[in-house]
């Protein structure tokens, strides 16, 4: 009969775990909403449970960020004055945290009045990404502040020679886990401002925690080679790439999802959006540019770059959830199976009573009984499906030894005891 078909077909298809998956894909959007995090699709909230490499911006992400001028360090030859004026000068229109330091350290050491540029006649240079370096342009005299190799270059370029102690105080400061800062009037270097910056508190175990995940976390910094290993090894990031541009940004994503990894990356500069497009999973910061914000696939609302770690954590529980489910969704099918089929065919096949483990009444009470518990299961595993399971940072073997104890074992069992339930309460209510 017709209705006898329908009901074979819904049980012993997979309806399970086909009537919870958007359910589990919901919420994991819902929780990343939770975090005031925007994900553009259900496709990038996936992908984050499946990256293997993760890039992270060192300043604001693993250190505070609030990178504050500690010290003028002068060459030799040059007085400190002297380089803290021309560092303060390079710094007046800077409106960075960093730039508001030297200004203000400037004026505390040594009495330098803060000047506005409009009083000197002054053109102001801003930092950018490719250069590396600002400063300023006064009295025919051109100034700049930036990283050790870039400012070294310009003064090569108006044919000045970089004095010897200049690379040993900023291989120094570099060692120290600090940020050198390299200030050069034209031909002539001046010195080093010393910029420290602390790693977050608490750091290391999150990245370890990763780590237990299967992540490989890498680390993105303007600094030279020698702060970036400071950083690194004092934050227990996996890797770390110094001296960033956008092209070595973007060459490093390529390369490995040409070795078949997903990647993950967070940006919030028209600089990151090309590798933020290029990544599986690209989180933007609100406060970014638009250029940022329409290259990612995700927004966090609240600009705060250390949440990509809860972005990944919510993909992983997404996919565990849905691996656990399907588990229990596999189980229940062969466990139905064995109440439906015995059921129907003991009759013309004898031997099949061997599988019959459950004794069924009738086979219209297995039937029904089956129909009844797959209706009910479902509804069962709704609130499991939007809660998800329980997250642990363990390796996939663990997940898997897991769900098959817990979800692939419960899910034979639970069929065969609540099957036989309905069944006998369905007996009683016929007969009576």
């Amino acid at each position: 009969a017709l209705p006898v078909l329908v009901a074979l077909l819904v049980c012993l298809i997979p309806t399970t775990i086909g009537g919870l998956l958007s359910a589990i894909g919901i919420a994991g959007m819902d929780r990343l909403v939770q975090h005031n995090v925007l994900a553009m699709s259900g496709r990038s909230v996936e992908a984050a449970g499946d990256v293997d490499t993760l890039l992270l911006d060192k300043t604001g992400t693993i250190t505070l960020g609030n990178r504050m001028a500690a010290e003028f360090l002068p060459v030799q030859g040059v007085e400190k004055r002297e380089l803290a004026e021309a560092a303060q000068l390079a710094s007046l229109a800077d409106e960075t945290p960093e730039g508001r330091s030297i200004v203000v350290l400037a004026k505390r050491e040594y009495n330098l009045r803060g000047r506005e540029l409009g009083e000197v006649g002054a053109t102001f240079i801003p930092f950018s990404a490719q250069t590396r370096m600002s400063g300023v342009d006064i009295g025919g005299h051109r100034i700049r502040k930036g990283a050790a190799d870039q400012i070294i270059r310009f003064v090569q370029e108006n044919r000045g020679t970089p004095p010897v102690d200049l690379r040993t105080i900023v291989e120094r400061i570099a060692r120290s886990g600090g940020t050198p800062l390299v200030v050069a009037d034209e031909s002539k270097a001046l010195g080093v401002i010393y910029l420290k910056d602390m790693v977050k508190e608490g750091i290391r175990e999150r990245f370890e925690r990763l780590r237990a995940m299967g992540l490989r976390t890498v680390m993105i910094t303007g600094d030279n080679p020698l702060t970036a290993a400071a950083i690194a090894k004092e934050s227990g990031v996996d890797d770390f790439l110094a001296e960033a541009t956008p092209e070595t940004k973007l060459r490093l994503i390529r390369e490995e999802q040409n070795q078949g990894k997903l990647v993950a990356m967070i940006g919030d500069g028209t600089n990151d959006a090309p590798a933020l497009a290029q990544a599986d999973v690209g989180i933007a910061m609100n406060a970014g540019t638009q250029a940022a914000r329409e290259a990612g696939n995700m927004i966090d609302l609240d600009s705060n770059p250390t949440k990509v770690m809860e972005v990944v954590e919510i993909g992983k529980q997404l996919l565990m959830t849905r691996g656990a489910l399907t588990t229990f969704s596999i189980a229940n099918d062969v466990a139905k199976y064995f109440a439906i089929i015995p059921a129907l065919f003991i009759v013309e096949y004898p031997e099949l009573q061997r599988l019959n483990v459950m004794h069924l009444a009738t086979p219209q009470s297995a039937i029904l009984s089956a129909v009844i518990f797959n209706a009910l299961i479902i509804v069962a595993l709704i609130p499991l499906a939007l809660r998800g399971v329980r997250y642990r940072p363990v390796g996939a073997a663990a997940i898997l030894t897991r769900n098959l104890f817990i979800y692939g074992v419960g899910g034979v069992i639970i069929p065969f005891i609540f099957i036989k339930a309905i069944d006998i309460i369905i007996t009683a209510l016929h007969l009576a």
